[in-house]
């Protein structure tokens, strides 16, 4: 299966600038992994829409910066990684972090947990966010 990262957007007007180049990065990022690019489609939307699908699908009445749904089939990644524009722009100000950074960050979390890594247990948090780093250190843009 072909490499198809898209990118869209969910009730919202975020505009998220060098797709191209962040295509790329992802698709790098995924063969370091050992891994191969599927279908991966980013959606970008309000906090709003991601409590909806918080509450009906994981059961959480909770904000949250992304919901990653899994469709991957062997070593393909294939998925939906849904991410909060709100929770960005909040995360970015508390974390003193441009929103362009705290984007990437996000999206490449997201990308990770196709991958296979977890964050629940605090050495899966610490694993993913060395491999976080990682990723966010090979940007070329």
């Amino acid at each position: 299966m072909p490499s198809e990262i898209n990118f869209f957007r969910e009730g919202c007007s975020f505009i998220l600038r060098n797709k191209t180049a962040i295509r790329h990065w992802i698709d790098h990022c995924i063969t370091l992994n050992k891994r191969k690019s599927g279908v991966i489609n980013v959606i970008f939307c309000r906090d709003s829409f991601l409590l909806k699908y918080n509450k009906k699908y994981l059961k959480h009445n909770t904000l949250t910066d992304i919901i990653t749904f899994d469709y991957s089939e062997n070593k393909t990644l294939s998925g939906d990684i849904f991410i909060s524009i709100d929770r960005l722009r909040e995360n970015s100000k508390l974390l003193k972090t441009s929103l362009k950074d705290e984007t990437h960050r996000v999206i490449i979390h997201g990308v990770l947990h196709l991958c296979g890594y977890k964050d629940k247990s605090p050495s899966d948090k610490a694993r993913m966010t060395k491999a976080e780093n990682k990723c966010l250190s090979l940007r070329t843009f």
